[in-house]
This record gives structure tokens, sequence and C-alpha cells, in this order.
């Protein structure tokens, strides 16, 4: 038994990192969403192509062209970033708010869990869904139009940029938000609109010189632009200032999370 307690005891705090612990929040932040996934990975996934249809019947022969490329296979990418987007925001902050009203919050501050491997194992989960959405539309989509991919590694880098910056965001509004209203708060008028505003559905170039100004403020245009350049291989934007741009942001939100962590902001009574 002592053998036992002592082997256990090092592959928990291994170089000063809970490893045990940061896997078991992952992996029970991910069972989470993965055990009602019809609501979080289903549905989210026939939104994507609901969308995509309107536009596809919509528009029917009168189909044009938007950056070189026919529009569908333009929106397709776009579609499936704008839902990863969400869906990472939705899971980080839903189970934080949820913790705080159904009264269990200490489970999570109570076991030797530090901010940042606490911080990690929110946002992980965050990501995770937003990958599990992700791979779900693209392959949907993919049986309703030839969706391939140009450079692998834009949509990599700026899929997991994009994930992680909403998932952090989401974890901020959860440690921030006391019931469910103010989280359908900060997705309905700024989540959704930014998503909506990001040029999903249209180029920058479109738009009038202070409202282009404007959409390259938004982080979610970059986002798009980027996970999109990786299956068109057109960017809107600066592939490299969205780059630098997102890496900011998502250290910023990191530092963010973690001084409210530290600081027990609206987590200790």
């Amino acid at each position: 038994m002592p053998l036992r307690l002592a082997f256990t005891g090092g592959m928990n705090i291994l170089h000063g990192t809970n490893w045990l612990g940061l896997y078991t929040l992952t992996r029970k932040e991910i069972a989470r969403f993965m055990k009602v996934h019809v609501q979080t990975v289903s549905a989210p996934v026939l939104t994507a192509v609901l969308y995509y249809l309107v536009f596809a019947v919509a528009l029917g022969d009168n189909l044009k062209t938007m950056a070189g490329v026919p529009f569908l296979a333009f929106l397709a990418p776009g579609l499936i970033m704008m839902t990863m987007m969400q869906n990472a925001f939705n899971n980080s902050s839903s189970s934080l708010v949820i913790a705080k009203i159904q009264g269990h919050m200490t489970d999570f501050l109570l076991p030797p869990l530090s901010h940042g491997e606490f911080l990690t194992g929110f946002m992980a989960g965050g990501v995770a869904r937003a990958v599990v959405v992700g791979v779900a539309s693209a392959v949907t989509l993919w049986l309703l139009l030839d969706l391939s991919v140009a450079h692998m590694w834009a949509v990599v880098v700026y899929g997991l940029l994009g994930s992680m910056l909403l998932s952090v965001v989401g974890v901020l509004c959860g440690i921030w938000a006391e019931k469910f209203d103010q989280v359908a708060a900060v997705q309905n008028f700024f989540i959704v609109p930014g998503t909506f505003l990001s040029g999903t559905f249209y180029t920058a170039d479109q738009l009038p010189p202070h409202w282009q100004f404007i959409c390259h403020l938004n982080p979610f245009f970059y986002m798009i632009d980027g996970f999109r350049y990786g299956f068109i291989g057109v960017s809107d934007g600066t592939l490299m200032t969205g780059f630098v741009y997102l890496l900011v942001l998502n250290v910023a939100m990191l530092g963010l999370a973690y001084y409210w962590l530290h600081t027990g902001y609206r987590l200790r009574g």
C-alpha cells in the first residue's frame, strides 16, 4: 500500500505539475459534453448544415464566386469555424456557471490544482468540444460539396488559436457570471455578432472603408480568414497580422483569467 501511494503521488506531482489532476479535470470536461452529444455536437453540426443549405437553395442557379472560388466553397470553412468558436465558448462558460448554481464550485477549488492547471483543464475541454464539432461539421459538409484542404497547417493553427481564445473567454465569462442570463447576454451581444460580422458570408473588401477598418479590428475576422485560407488557399486579410493578433489576445486573456483565479474574483465568498 505505501508503495502504491508513493508511485501515485510521484506520477501525480511531477516537476511541480499535478498531471493526474489536470488529466482528470480535462477528462471530466470532455465527458460532460460527450454525455449529451446530441445537444453539444449534433445540434451545432445541424445548424451549420442548415445555414449551408439555406444559401444553396436561396442562390440556386445564381451562385457566384467569392475570393475567386465558388461561394459555397467560400462559405463552408467559415461556417465550420464559426460553429467551433461558439461551442468553445459555450463549453467552458456553461461548466463554471453550472458549478456555481449547483453549489459545487468547491469541487474544483479544493483539489490540489494550481491556477494554471485549473485554467488549462477548462480551456482544454472547450478546445476539445470545438475540435469534435469542427471535424463533424467538416465531414458532414464534405458530403454536400467538394471540400478540400489546401494548407493543413493553417487549418490547425488558426483553428486552435480561435478555439483557445474563445474557450478562455468562456472561462472569464463563467468566473464573472452568476447566472445563465449573464452568459446569454455575453453570447448574444458579443460572441454571435462578432462571428456573424467576421467575413463568414462575405469578403471585407465589399464593405465601405470605415466598416472595413472595424472588420479588421474584429479578432473573429482573422480566425475565420486564416482557417478559410487553409481550405481554399486564398486569404482576405494578412495571415501574419492575424496570427500575431490572435496570439497576443490569447496571452492577454490567459493572463487576465490567471489573475482572476489568483485573486479569487467571484469564486470565493
